[in-house]
C-alpha cells in the first residue's frame, strides 16, 4: 500500500516542476520531499521522475502516475467527507412509516423542513398502521414510526412523544344528524358504525371505545376499514358513521360532515416509536429537529 502522502508530495512536484516552489506548497523544507519522492519510485519499482537543477520532469510512468493519484486523492477525500456527512446525519437514509392521520398534524411541516437542510439524506415514507408499524421496526423495514400508543411493551422499542390530536364524529351529508350543530356522543347510540379494527391500533380503537362507552352504548359496527381514508371513504358512501381523528376534519369534505366529540378525554396523543439498538446518524437529526420544532 503506497501511503497519501507520498501521493500527494508527488503530486505537488509533478504540477509545480520544482522542488523547491513543491516543497513550499507543502510547508515542508526540499530535502525531505526530494527523498519522498525517491521512496515512492523504490516502492512502485519505476523512475517517475526525470531530475534536472531542482526541477521536475516526468517519465512515462511518471505521467501515468500522476493521473491516477489525484484520482485517488479526490476519492480518498470524498470517502472522508462522506463519512463526516454520515457521521453528522447530513447523508444516509431514513424511513419513516406513520399513521394516515399524521399526515394532517405536525409530520408535513417537518418532512418539508428537514428534506430542505438535509437534501443528501435519503428519506422514505409509507402509510401503515400502528400494528404494521410495530412489525417493520421489528424487522428493521423502517426507522421510525408514527402511531397511536400504547403498544405491547417491548425492551427494544421506545416511544416519544410527537403530536396530539381530538376525535371527531364524520357522517354523511346526507344523514339525518348532519344538520346537528352541537351534536353528542349520546345522540350516536344505535347509529351504524364503520370502524378502525382494534387489531390494527389498539391506542385509538380503545380511546374510541371508551367515549361510546360514556355515552352509554356500544357502537354498532357494520364495516371495518385498515386505514383512516379507508374508513372515511366509507362514510362518504353512506356505509355508516365513525368517530376519526378531528386532523382529518376537510377530508372529502363535500361529502362528509364533522362534528367535534365533546367530551374531556377527547384528546390523544401521537408518538414516534423506534428501535434501541439502531444507530442511524440522520435519524438523530431528523428527531432533533422534530423536538426543536
Amino acid at each position: 500500500m503506497i501511503d497519501l502522502r507520498l501521493l500527494r508530495q508527488f503530486v505537488a512536484g509533478a504540477e509545480e516542476q520544482h522542488f523547491h516552489r513543491a516543497a513550499a506548497r507543502l510547508h515542508m523544507s526540499q530535502p525531505p520531499l526530494t527523498a519522498a519522492i525517491r521512496r515512492l519510485e523504490e516502492q512502485i519499482g519505476a523512475l517517475l521522475v526525470i531530475r534536472g537543477h531542482r526541477t521536475v520532469g516526468l517519465t512515462a510512468a511518471g505521467e501515468v502516475l500522476l493521473v491516477q493519484a489525484r484520482h485517488t486523492l479526490q476519492q480518498a477525500a470524498h470517502a472522508v467527507e462522506a463519512t463526516r456527512e454520515a457521521a453528522a446525519g447530513r447523508s444516509g437514509q431514513v424511513r419513516v412509516a406513520y399513521v394516515g392521520s399524521a399526515l394532517y398534524g405536525r409530520l408535513p411541516p417537518l418532512i418539508r423542513t428537514f428534506r430542505r437542510s438535509h437534501p443528501q439524506v435519503r428519506l422514505e415514507l409509507r402509510e401503515a398502521t400502528s400494528r404494521q408499524q410495530q412489525h417493520m421496526l421489528a424487522k428493521g423495514e423502517i426507522d421510525l414510526g408514527v402511531l397511536i400508543p400504547p403498544i405491547p411493551a417491548s425492551p427494544g422499542m421506545q416511544l416519544q412523544d410527537f403530536d396530539v390530536d381530538a376525535l371527531a364524529i364524520a357522517l354523511p351529508h346526507a344523514h339525518p344528524l348532519a344538520s346537528v350543530v352541537a351534536l353528542r356522543m349520546e345522540d350516536l347510540a344505535g347509529e351504524e358504525f364503520v370502524s378502525w379494527p382494534a387489531v390494527e391500533g389498539e391506542g385509538f380503537h380503545s380511546h374510541v371505545m371508551r367515549q361510546c362507552v360514556a355515552a352509554g352504548f356500544m357502537p354498532k359496527v357494520v364495516q371495518e376499514a385498515h386505514g383512516m381514508h379507508a374508513v372515511l371513504s366509507l362514510v362518504a358512501v353512506e356505509t355508516g358513521i365513525a368517530i376519526v381523528p378531528s386532523s382529518m376534519v376537510g377530508f372529502r369534505d363535500t361529502e362528509v360532515c364533522y362534528r367535534p366529540v365533546q367530551s374531556d378525554d377527547a384528546h390523544f396523543s401521537l408518538s414516534f416509536c423506534l428501535r434501541t439498538d439502531v444507530d442511524n446518524p440522520a435519524l438523530h437529526a431528523f428527531m432533533g429537529m422534530a423536538r426543536s420544532g
